[in-house]
């Protein structure tokens, strides 16, 4: 038998590669076990439910994402350089997560139904963690970097961001990180 740790592994990994190449909807936690190579049984003994599954591989990602993002920030030589690197982060977390199709945040948001006003979401509540995480950063990087708007040019990059995660689910442009950079790039000297 597998120790806990490595089952749980397993099973965050299959979940992890069905939910974000296949759809979260679409990938039941039958398929999940099976693919871990567990009974459903023990997926629920580790996890409770697919929603605490999902909960699990989003924090995960978010950890791994945010350690792309730092070592990113720690390698720019300036400070426009750590505020564009936001874009060598997605460049270097892609090579190294796997075949998923785009952001699984986004794919998440975009699957589930958004909760009633005061409803406790744990998954919504992730979903609007890594917003706050980007959005608050690039602003930080922002106000570093000297930017004259920093709030506004903040803004301009995350939708610049997101277009990009957009951008690599439907494959145009081919590259969408060298536009991006450059779009980018001329946007914070046009700020400095």
């Amino acid at each position: 038998m597998a120790p806990p740790q490595d089952t749980q592994t397993r099973l965050l990994d299959s979940a992890e590669k069905l939910f974000f190449q296949n759809g979260i909807a679409v990938s039941g936690v039958d398929s999940v076990a099976a693919d871990a190579g567990v009974s459903v049984v023990t997926l629920y003994k580790h996890f409770k439910s697919k929603d605490n599954l999902l909960r699990q591989v989003l924090a995960r990602r978010l950890s791994d994402w945010t350690g792309h993002w730092d070592a990113a920030i720690a390698a720019a030589p300036s400070p426009a350089d750590r505020l564009l690197a936001v874009f060598d982060a997605v460049e270097t977390f892609r090579a190294a997560s796997g075949p998923t199709q785009w952001c699984c945040f986004l794919a998440t948001a975009s699957e589930r139904p958004i909760p009633a006003a005061g409803a406790s979401d744990p998954v919504q509540a992730l979903l609007e963690t890594d917003s706050r995480l980007v959005s608050e950063r690039l602003g930080e990087l922002a106000r570093a970097a000297g930017c004259r708007q920093p709030a506004a040019t903040a803004s301009a990059l995350l939708l610049i961001y997101n277009g990009v995660l957009a951008s690599l689910l439907r494959g145009l442009p081919a590259d969408p990180l060298v536009s991006a950079r450059a779009a980018a790039r001329a946007l914070v000297r046009a700020e400095a």
